[in-house]
């Protein structure tokens, strides 16, 4: 019987610590076959030295796959891909894919978001995408090396509402074998909406003022500007009948108060150091989207955004 087809796209925090873990799992057992898919210097240094994973839950740090690969073209017969790429750039690796995957491939998108999974399906059509939710407190140390600090990497894994019954057992247990902490859903929607709900509007105001998760929570201004964001948030999420709980907006200042008070967010760091790819289009530009295609008024995101382009 021939193996099954494992593909990881994208080395960095998240595709290094979850694809390690399936990929150290399966040199023992070979029971899938393997391959990584990284470009210029993470490539090179996988190719040399392995992926390395430097995290409490590992002993031994490296691991090498099947095969390495440094274009998506050289790709073949993917029957499962786990998208780990920035969201920036989504669309070009799906364009890449509709050229390799088959009809039975199965995504994982790796990556948080309101609007991923439509994104996806928007140039993938047929496929079956599983809308996931990641936490994982991870980063590359340096090219070809991944860090993780902290709790266990955990996925939320929900059901394709397009391909509601396709049955993804095996994927599933994929992730059980590779001992990752995962849930499965037949709707993951409100997990990637509650855990957007945090990383938006507190990205979004840090950015603006270049100021920590603390200092939104604690100043009158900044905690005014993410409520407000967070309940234009909340008027697209029920037009999209996705039922977050009534109270989400305090218990997203309830979550922002167990990081320390002085923790940055990505999308301030990136502003702020001048980084032309960030998240700013994840954030305010999917609420945005959403609000002209809801005919929902988005003000507040539109100003926060106006003001950070300025930036």
């Amino acid at each position: 019987m021939n193996k099954k087809h494992i593909v990881i796209v994208g080395l960095g925090g998240v595709g290094g610590y979850f694809g390690f873990k399936i990929n150290q799992t399966n040199e023992t057992s070979e029971k899938y076959f393997v391959s990584f898919v990284a470009r210029g210097e993470t490539y090179e240094k996988v190719k040399k030295d392995g992926l390395i994973l430097l995290s409490p839950e590992h002993a031994r740090q490296q691991t090498c796959p099947n095969a390495l690969e440094q274009n998506i073209a050289d790709i073949k017969n993917p029957d499962l891909v786990l998208i780990c790429v920035k969201e920036y750039d989504l669309e070009n690796v799906c364009t890449q894919l509709l050229s390799v995957i088959n009809k039975e491939t199965i995504l994982l998108p790796m990556m948080n978001g309101a609007d991923i999974y439509e994104r996806i399906r928007k140039i993938i059509p047929e496929n079956v995408i599983l809308p996931t939710c990641i936490y994982v407190a991870s980063h590359i140390k340096e090219k070809g090396t991944v860090e993780h600090k902290g709790k266990p990497g955990k996925m939320i894994v929900g059901r394709d509402p397009e391909h509601f019954s396709t049955d993804v057992k095996w994927v599933t247990d994929v992730l059980e074998e590779s001992k990752i902490d995962f849930d499965c859903k037949d709707n993951s929607l409100i997990d990637i909406w509650t855990k957007f709900f945090f990383i938006a509007s507190f990205g979004l105001v840090t950015a603006k003022h270049n100021s920590s998760i603390g200092t939104v929570y604690t100043d009158e201004q900044q905690k005014q500007e993410a409520t407000e964001i967070m309940k234009e948030m909340k008027l697209i999420a029920d037009k999209k009948e996705i039922h977050l709980q009534d109270d989400i907006i305090e218990k997203t200042f309830e979550k922002a108060a167990t990081f320390p008070f002085e923790t940055p967010t990505s999308l301030q760091l990136d502003i702020h150091s001048g980084k032309k790819d960030n998240e700013l289009e994840l954030f305010a530009g999917a609420i945005l989207k959403y609000g002209t295609e809801l005919r929902i008024s988005t003000p507040y995101t539109q100003k926060i955004y106006m003001k950070i382009k300025e930036i």
